[in-house]
């Protein structure tokens, strides 16, 4: 009696040994699919950042492209243009040119190889020029279509304020005026 209780007392050890090794090769295998589908899915999300900031790039040498054309030709500038009639046919090409660089700063800001600061401190530089004034002001009737809640309309928000603090600083050192955002602040 003694040596079968010995020897179920040993097919129990036994029996717990392999329900405690087939167990932990379960959890094993299942934190290793686990992993693999973490790794699958960060990888479908870089493919598909990957195709946003392709399709960004794209959007942006399309812009461009057109932009350029009204530029060069007043006739086509005439399909786009929605600033004031009294604003002469050259200032209007300088506003082209000056929504083309906003729209490529706005555009490297999308795709992510800007930071609101960083985009901050480029625009806070483009706002010394006259002209780039002049074509903010004059666009402000497109901005105010924007859906409020908007990237853009956000963005333009912060402008606004940037170009009251630039025209309320008693500073010639403009690279210091105003609050760049953080990426804690909204606007």
């Amino acid at each position: 009696m003694a040596t079968q209780k010995i020897k179920a007392g040993r097919l129990g050890s036994a029996t717990l040994g392999l329900v405690l090794v087939t167990a932990t090769v379960t959890l094993a295998a299942r934190r290793l699919r686990l992993e693999a589908a973490r790794r699958e899915e960060r990888r479908l999300e870089l493919e598909e950042l990957a195709i946003r900031r392709k399709a960004l790039a794209h959007q942006q040498r399309m812009h461009w492209e057109l932009t350029a054309r009204a530029i060069d030709d007043p006739s086509l500038a005439a399909v786009v243009d929605t600033y004031d009639k009294t604003i002469p046919p050259e200032k209007r090409r300088q506003f082209l040119y000056a929504n083309a660089w906003y729209a490529h700063l706005f555009h490297l800001y999308q795709a992510g190889l800007l930071d609101r600061e960083e985009l901050y401190r480029h625009l806070r530089e483009f706002f010394q020029s006259p002209v780039f004034r002049e074509y903010w002001e004059a666009s402000k009737d497109q901005r105010a279509s924007l859906n409020e809640a908007s990237e853009e309309a956000r963005i333009g928000r912060m402008i606004d304020g940037l170009v009251m603090d630039l025209d309320d600083a008693d500073t010639d050192e403009w690279w210091v005026v105003g609050h760049p955002p953080t990426d804690d602040t909204e606007e």
